[in-house]
């Protein structure tokens, strides 16, 4: 590898270190910060900054937030009864992105994986407990985990915690893509699809 600067080896190693971003990509990212006028570098480290030092958990749901309740939780005209539950502030966006559910939601912080070391403690759970029993209002959880071992591992031990509870526990269903062909689709797949059919 060509040997850089000590500053350029350590912004390529930081940026490195960003989910989904390999080194090649490090380097190119690099290399575009140091083409930026010092405005525009000053804007990006400043609005990291920013979000670094405003932004921090809704005391309610888990969303992030820069205030102290989110802007759903505080929005009266949400249907207090449906709790949807998912395992990232970003699975609220793309949930909101689909303007069908006007419940309320919570976010977990990740998904029980004891092959990570990863219990139910570790995730936001607790909150969740507490949060239905200080409220009688809701009567749905809707479990909106990724579909994979961790997701569902999730979504069962939240479904067997809350069941004596009487609130009707419920799971997003999963299946075929819209646009997906079966052929390219693998069992675990086309068994949730069989699995969540519905009458026409």
């Amino acid at each position: 590898m060509r040997q850089y600067p000590r500053s350029l080896n350590r912004l390529i190693n930081e940026l490195g270190k960003l989910p989904g971003i390999g080194g090649k990509t490090a380097q190119r990212l690099a290399f575009h910060v140091l083409s930026l006028s010092d405005r525009e570098a000053e804007a990006l480290a400043s609005a990291i900054m920013e979000a670094k030092q405003t932004l921090h958990y809704c005391s309610v749901c888990g969303n992030l937030t820069d205030r102290e309740v989110c802007g759903i939780c505080s929005d009266e005209t949400r249907d207090r009864s449906a709790i949807c539950v998912v395992e990232t502030p970003q699975d609220v966006m793309a949930m909101e992105r689909i303007r069908e559910f006007r419940g309320t939601y919570h976010v977990l912080h990740g998904a029980i994986s004891p092959a990570e070391g990863v219990g139910p403690s570790d995730i936001n759970l607790k909150s969740l407990i507490e949060r239905l029993q200080s409220s009688d209002e809701v009567k749905e959880v809707i479990i909106a985990t990724n579909p994979n071992i961790e997701g569902e591992a999730t979504a069962m031990y939240i479904a067997r915690l809350l069941k004596p509870a009487g609130i009707k526990v419920t799971r997003i269903a999963h299946g075929i893509p819209v646009g997906g062909d079966l052929e390219y689709a693998d069992e675990v797949t086309l068994l949730k699809a069989m699995e969540g059919r519905r009458e026409l």
